[in-house]
């Protein structure tokens, strides 16, 4: 298997530690809902994971939630302003997370193979590290919190080795904010002091407050996987200052000498080939979606069409398309219900397994799912042309498996009411009734499905 590594700037061949698997991503700040941006890059983690288990991996996947940071507290005490600061923070986040939960699993990722960690329960490893770095002298007070020191760093380590970022000879500035889009290092804050109607922990030896956005990522990544684990993944733009800060903290001084073997990272999701912002007005959610009349496999299915490493183009156009190939396969799907259960060892069958075989190699060629797209669309044009049922669920098995679009789940037999309907309008038909093989035909279409008149029969799918 292979993975293009943010690290080396290459594509290699994936060498795992040990099992099982150890990876980690960054998720999200539950402040607000997730926007589309966010959740492909949750959706490729999930195709990564399912793939690393499709090469025979057993790996363990663990996905933080920032539940404490500047988004959090801010917006905590300006939609609570009359409650505990704590507890208006709590309340933020747990409604947010659980909507989080919610949007994962409508877009098919598998919340149950994942590890979730929250940033306000690692408050004691978080303390930990930062008093290491302390006691290494990688890091200094200030009035208003506890920063990093990058020069001191520098001195044993080099800072930029995954944004590849030239430094001045030396640093002199330090910022507070959890995040920057300025690509110059200055020391940042592992813990912030207590502002005044704040959340607050306290913490032994040193002043009380909270941690920084870096430091938690650190913290909660290497207790849950160790160090070095094997994959980090997130957004490439948490390569800078997000991951590379998490590198310096969890190499300085005294610790090992990397975070992670592979860093994978995926491109832009771009709206209209712009960038995404509140203020352009092209800022969407997946609710956004479902108001248009979507679905949220339809956005699956949109990432899909785009490789990882790629900026993605959103639009309705684009999103259209998607749900046109999901619609076509869905059809070929609801197949398997009106077909024999013949085995799939025809020379059909035998042509779809090595379509399958090219797509599981693409897949782990570093995730090339537009390639595997192609395969599986001529895949399902020969498994449509067929008379059994055993050649589609194949093939919708491996769909589900390795691309998470729940085709089975979403491709149910009809009832028997439907059934009895159907074959009422055959007895119609043969018997010249046209009136009334019309008016059934319109009554199945009310409850949402389609009849098509083939020379060998009715074939029905779901409108």
């Amino acid at each position: 298997m292979k993975l293009h590594n943010t690290l080396s700037k290459a594509t290699e061949e994936f060498v795992p530690i040990g099992s099982p698997v150890k990876m980690y991503s960054c998720g999200p700040t539950v402040y607000a809902p997730a926007h589309i941006g966010n959740l492909s890059s949750y959706i490729y983690a999930d195709l990564l994971r399912r793939i690393l288990a499709s090469a025979g991996y057993e790996v363990k996947h663990v996905m933080n939630l920032t539940d404490v940071d500047d988004k959090t507290i801010r917006d905590s005490l300006t939609q609570f302003p009359d409650v505990e600061p704590m507890e208006a923070l709590k309340k933020l986040t747990a409604r947010h997370e659980q909507g989080f939960m919610d949007d994962m699993a409508a877009v098919g990722n598998d919340v149950g193979a994942v590890e979730f960690v929250r940033a306000t329960d690692a408050m004691a490893d978080i303390q930990e590290l930062i008093t290491k770095l302390l006691e290494t002298s990688m890091a200094y007070k200030a009035d208003d919190g506890i920063y990093f020191d990058i020069a001191k760093y520098r001195e044993s380590r080099k800072y930029g080795q995954l944004s590849k970022i030239e430094l001045p000879e030396r640093v002199q500035a330090r910022i507070n904010n959890d995040e920057y889009d300025k690509e110059s290092a200055q020391d940042f804050a592992l813990w912030k002091a207590t502002k005044p109607d704040e959340p607050s922990w306290g913490f032994p030896g040193q002043m009380p407050g909270r941690p920084g956005w870096h430091i938690e990522c650190s913290a909660m990544s290497v207790k849950a996987l160790g160090q070095p684990f094997d994959i980090h993944t997130g957004g490439i733009d948490l390569i800078f200052p997000h991951h590379e800060n998490e590198i310096a903290q969890s190499t300085a001084d005294g610790q090992p000498e990397k975070l992670a073997n592979y860093f994978v990272h995926n491109g832009h999701m771009l709206v209209d080939s712009k960038k995404m912002a509140k203020s352009a007005n092209n800022f969407y959610t997946l609710a956004d979606i479902e108001q248009k009349g979507f679905s949220p496999l339809d956005f699956r299915m949109l990432v899909l069409q785009s490789h990882y490493q790629s900026s993605s183009n959103f639009t309705w156009e684009n999103l259209e398309s998607a749900h046109n190939r999901l619609k076509n396969w869905k059809n070929v799907a609801e197949l398997r219900h009106q077909l024999s259960s013949g085995a799939a060892n025809s020379p059909q069958g035998a042509t779809v397994a090595s379509l399958l075989s090219q797509a599981l190699e693409a897949l782990q060629n570093n995730l090339d799912t537009p390639g595997v797209l192609v395969y599986l669309d001529k895949a399902f044009d020969i498994a449509s042309a067929t008379e059994s049922s055993g050649l589609i669920e194949t093939l919708i098995k491996f769909i589900d498996d390795n691309l998470g679009l729940e085709l089975a789940d979403t491709t149910p037999d009809i009832t028997d009411d439907i059934k009895e309907m159907i074959q009422l309008r055959a007895t119609a038909r043969a018997g010249g009734d046209y009136a009334k093989s019309d008016e059934i035909r319109d009554a199945l279409l009310e409850q949402g499905v389609e009849l098509n008149d083939a020379p060998n029969g009715t074939i029905w799918n779901r409108k």
